[in-house]
Parts: structure tokens; C-alpha cells; sequence
């Protein structure tokens, strides 16, 4: 994958992990939650399109060569967040805490800076840890 791709790629997850944890901040109280909570109101598939959102991110993740014991981390994070989240009302105030997408990123980035991209051109101009840019 080239630079621009695994930029786009990395934006995507940011994208989708905070519109699920951190896009909507509650007035007065300053916390923030995403749709995960929200979604998870909806009794029985709430849950199953949260973990399907999740699971996407970390497919996304897994393109940039993630070990193996960081996406075990990020499997067990959507895990419990799903199995903890199926509790109603219980499990949606875990996932407006646990925020496991976030935590994913969090994996992903710090994986990211230990492992910088190849220098690769693109449009006449040198492209050299853009990843840690954005």
C-alpha cells in the first residue's frame, strides 16, 4: 500500500473511532460520547452493529501490519465491549466509558511511530513519516 493509500486508510479509522466514541459532547458535563452508546439503546442489533463497525475498523488496522499482540488488544477490547455492552442500559453506560475504538486508534498509532512508513514520491514530492502528520 502505498503512502497516500495508508494515509487515507488511517484517516478512515480516525474518522469511524471517534464518530463511534467521542463525536457528540454533552453540554455542562463536557464528557463526550459517540454513536456506540446510542446504537447499543436499540435492544438486541444495537450491539451486533457497534461490534460490525469495530470489526471493520480493526480490518482497516490490519492492513498496516499490526503485530499479532496488538490486534489480540484490540480484538479483546471490541470483545469485552460487546459482551459487557449486550447488558441493557449497564452495558451502554460501559461502552459511553470503555470507548474501545479509541483505545484501538490509540494501539494502531502508537504502533505507527515505532514502525515509520517508507519514504515513497508522490507528485514530485518526497513523502517521509506523513503518518505521524496527520
Amino acid at each position: 500500500m502505498d503512502a497516500v493509500k495508508r494515509l487515507a486508510t488511517l484517516e478512515r479509522i480516525r474518522r469511524l473511532s471517534r464518530l463511534m466514541d467521542t463525536s457528540i459532547r454533552i453540554p455542562l458535563l463536557g464528557f463526550r460520547i459517540g454513536l456506540d452508546p446510542i446504537i447499543g439503546l436499540v435492544p438486541g442489533a444495537g450491539d451486533f452493529i457497534s461490534t460490525g463497525f469495530s470489526a471493520y475498523i480493526i480490518f482497516l488496522a490490519t492492513r498496516f501490519g499490526i503485530p499479532r499482540q496488538d490486534l489480540a488488544k484490540m480484538i479483546f477490547n471490541v470483545g469485552l465491549e460487546a459482551v459487557v455492552g449486550s447488558v441493557p442500559l449497564v452495558g451502554d453506560l460501559f461502552d459511553a466509558f470503555y470507548k474501545s475504538n479509541i483505545r484501538n486508534l490509540a494501539i494502531l498509532e502508537q504502533h505507527l511511530t515505532k514502525v515509520p512508513p517508507e519514504s515513497q514520491v508522490v507528485s514530485g514530492e518526497i513523502v517521509q513519516n506523513e503518518l505521524s502528520r496527520v
